[in-house]
């Protein structure tokens, strides 16, 4: 029976691996596109639906590190993912003011690089059993240039819609109500943007870590 359960996990992830991977090819193969074609201000329009489907699909990881069918800590993954649902639909798709500026661009590109070397790695494990030493070395090392590049484009955009978001007050709940309570979603972006002044030194130190763990095992193997 464990090895019946063990299979269906390893057909399940695999299946969703690769299902997301093609998500953020497409990603990454509009915004290329576009961007030769058009320029960055089209971006955004080009690469919507397969961005939206390939990010919210992230919400499963989550689940799997709960239910336990992966080993990655939910301390790690749930900010990360966090914080790119809510640039996806709290800043971009919320805020079209956004849609049109060079960080998307940046954002997009970081963003789809850095998911089709990580879901590519994981699907060749789940599927294969094994990753190739040049996509293990990918995998643990293309962050040291995505990850600020994503991060600074992420950080910028919320800066961005900022005055978008408070003249809308989207979101926002206000004063008498049945809750009795209130809540500001422009006080709440600039929360966000708190939280990556440490969140941001945290996960890249992290992730040094994690490069030098990865790449120590398999100069051993």
């Amino acid at each position: 029976m464990a090895g019946f359960f063990s299979l269906l996990r390893r057909l399940y992830l695999s299946l969703y691996n690769w299902t997301v991977l093609f998500g953020w090819c497409q990603v990454l193969y509009f915004v290329l596109k576009t961007l030769n074609e058009s320029g960055h201000e089209h971006v955004y329009d080009a690469a919507e639906k397969p961005l939206l489907f390939s990010q919210t699909a992230a919400v499963l990881e989550i689940l799997h590190g709960l239910v336990g069918l992966v080993r990655s800590p939910i301390t790690a993954t749930l900010p990360q993912i966090s914080s790119r649902l809510f640039l996806t639909w709290g800043i971009l798709w919320s805020f079209p003011e956004t849609q049109s500026h060079v960080l998307v661009t940046s954002l997009l590109i970081s963003w789809s690089i850095a998911e089709i070397i990580r879901y590519s790695f994981f699907g060749f494990k789940e599927t294969f059993g094994f990753t190739p030493s040049w996509l293990l070395w990918l995998r643990y090392s293309s962050f040291i240039v995505l990850y600020p590049t994503g991060i600074s484009s992420e950080i910028g955009l919320i800066y961005i819609a900022l005055p978008f978001i408070k003249a809308s007050e989207k979101y926002c709940i206000r004063m008498p109500n049945k809750w009795n309570s209130s809540f500001d979603y422009f006080y709440a972006a600039i929360a966000a943007l708190g939280i990556y002044v440490p969140g941001t030194p945290h996960l890249y130190t992290y992730m040094l870590a994690q490069r030098k763990r990865a790449l120590s095992k398999s100069k051993r193997e």
